[in-house]
């Protein structure tokens, strides 16, 4: 007995740690917004649906500043309240095959990515025109894998996964590729693992986190696109997390939130620390395509969400 309470001790207080604002003892409970295959809302700390878009399959979304959630479907881009009442709208362009994400960026304007024909990133002004076009070199004609979870940087550039040519690309506003992290290198398997980007994510230290669907991991490259951190099933021998890692969010206190968007098992999001411990997961009814933490035990996640 007395070992276990030791054991417990110290699990309670590896979790406070990574979580310094739960009191020792209390169980780690995020709300979040999901967007995923069967349900696009917000969940709450007790794992609820606590509101539901009503229209399911979503694939990027956000719950902004002022409440509204602004929420990417493969046909149209909404901003809704929570009473789903309209307040923007971009319907795809009629040559389009589907859109791929939406960004609400600081200048008011919303950063959406068509795929098809044109595969081209856009911002759209809050009157609905166009403002910003910016064509995309994804490497493939296959328009569903093109892109997914594009974002503007605070330098003005656009970071862009693209799956099929495993590569991440920093675009210029001009539509110059800047930089490019390739994701099919030696140390992680090359091509054979099917390292296809689908989430990237510019962090505050310069260095750039990525989900890699059918590779199954998560990696976090340097400026110069090596491998400073890796994350994957290969780091826990009795459970397979990782199940077509799609979205994710890295949170203020260094921990990582990843999806799971096809998992039959009971983990659909996890979060890890640095040091790859699993320190909460949502085993709920719904897959995640996306996922914005929104609070952790009642207190609105702090700072930029880097997501």
């Amino acid at each position: 007995m007395s070992w276990f309470r030791t054991s417990l001790s110290r699990v309670v207080l590896f979790l406070t740690a990574f979580h310094p604002a739960l009191s020792v003892g209390e169980e780690i409970k995020h709300s979040f917004f999901i967007a995923g295959p069967t349900f696009t809302g917000i969940v709450d700390e007790e794992g609820r649906e606590a509101w539901n878009s009503g229209k399911p399959a979503a694939r990027d979304g956000f719950v902004l500043p002022s409440g509204n959630l602004l929420i990417t479907w493969s046909d149209e881009v909404l901003e809704m309240t929570r009473d789903k009442k309209t307040i923007f709208q971009y319907a795809k362009s009629p040559d389009a095959k589907e859109l791929g994400t939406a960004q609400r960026l600081e200048n008011g304007n919303t950063l959406v990515t068509e795929l098809g024909p044109q595969p081209r990133l856009l911002e759209i002004a809050p009157n609905g025109t166009i403002a910003v076009n910016v064509p995309l070199l994804p490497e493939t004609d296959n328009a569903h894998m093109q892109t997914r979870m594009a974002r503007k940087l605070s330098n003005g550039n656009y970071l862009v996964p693209h799956l099929l040519a495993f590569k991440v690309k920093e675009y210029s506003p001009t539509g110059k590729v800047v930089h490019e992290f390739p994701t099919d290198m030696p140390d992680l398997g090359g091509r054979p693992a099917e390292n296809w980007p689908f989430t990237a994510i510019r962090l505050a230290n310069g260095n750039t986190l990525v989900n890699l669907t059918h590779g199954n991991k998560t990696v976090e490259l340097n400026s110069t696109g090596d491998v400073v951190w890796k994350i994957s099933n290969d780091d826990f021998p009795n459970e397979t997390p990782f199940d077509d890692p799609c979205g994710g969010q890295r949170l203020p206190n260094g921990n990582t939130v990843i999806c799971s968007y096809h998992s039959s098992r009971p983990i659909k999001i996890f979060e890890v620390s640095p040091g790859k411990k699993i320190v909460w997961t949502y085993t709920g009814n719904h897959n995640a395509h996306e996922v914005q933490i929104l609070t952790t035990n009642g207190k609105p996640i702090p700072g930029p969400l880097l997501k």
